[in-house]
């Protein structure tokens, strides 16, 4: 991305969660009350969201992606409860974007640092100081330009302790990232208390990819890449393996085990398609 322009991938993820608010039939995926206020002037756009479920003929990848993007934070929450309950009491974002959960956070000792490049960091702290919504107590921005910092650094000046179990999640990230910048959040993550765990989403490569499927992500690819946001970096499942030696209990999902457990029964058509997308989740 741009050193001074915020993500607008970011922005095109914000608008889905909070489409999925308006559009998807009950039960929802990811119940998110801020989702539509956060975007202040930007939820005029909501009615050109793509594939909504409540148009008469919703695009189906335009859909199997809004459910990718409201699944994998619920994934990333349903996590964090079982992190919280075993007593985990810090929560890092890693490329938060527009996320919402500092405010709605319910638990009442956990501590949340949000992680982000200084320029979107700066744009969202914008948007929610022309809302209605008050900064949380527990909540921690930390802008990080990666070219140029540290992400230990940061986060410890921020108020991070190093010495305590921390769960991150890392949503929407894995793809734009080189090999090397991949390896070196892995071995941080690694390198924390036990008890402390991660999840994070990716993408396997074209090649292993149907035609179809090849042919949606290469339309996802141009769209990100108009925004200056770039997929560089894809695993299939035993590379990813691979690539988590320092971690045990580990659990790689993908879209068949995804919807069975999260979209199995809807009256809608929101559930996830192809075999691309996958989420992942280790701990220490």
């Amino acid at each position: 991305m741009e050193a001074t322009r915020p993500s607008q991938t970011a922005l095109r993820v914000a608008l889905r969660r909070a489409a999925h608010q308006l559009y998807d039939a009950q039960p929802l995926i990811l119940e998110d009350p801020i989702a539509v206020r956060i975007l202040g002037a930007y939820a005029a756009e909501l009615e050109r969201t793509p594939g909504r479920v409540a148009e008469h003929r919703p695009r189906p990848y335009s859909v199997g992606l809004r459910a990718l993007l409201v699944v994998r934070s619920r994934v990333a929450e349903d996590l964090l409860r079982e992190a919280v309950a075993k007593g985990v009491g810090q929560y890092v974002v890693l490329g938060a974007g527009l996320d919402t959960f500092a405010h709605r956070n319910p638990y009442g000792g956990l501590r949340v640092f949000e992680v982000d490049h200084p320029a979107t960091q700066r744009w969202k702290r914008e948007l929610l100081a022309g809302s209605d919504l008050i900064q949380p107590a527990r909540l921690t921005y930390v802008p990080v330009d990666f070219e140029c910092q540290s992400l230990e650094d940061e986060l410890r000046l921020a108020g991070w302790d190093a010495g305590t179990p921390t769960f991150f999640s890392w949503l929407g990230v894995v793809p734009y990232l080189t090999l090397s910048a991949f390896r070196s959040t892995i071995a941080f993550v690694a390198g924390q208390p036990s008890g402390s765990g991660l999840v994070f989403d990716y993408a396997q490569p074209r090649a292993v990819l149907p035609l179809p499927e090849q042919l949606a992500l290469d339309s996802l690819s141009s769209r990100v890449a108009l925004a200056g946001e770039y997929f560089k970096l894809f695993f299939t499942p035993a590379e990813l393996g691979s690539e988590l030696g320092a971690f045990h209990t580990i659990e790689d999902v993908g879209s068949t085990e995804l919807n069975e457990r999260y979209f199995s029964g809807r009256s809608d058509r929101l559930r996830l398609l192809g075999e691309a997308p996958r989420i992942a989740h280790a701990w220490i």
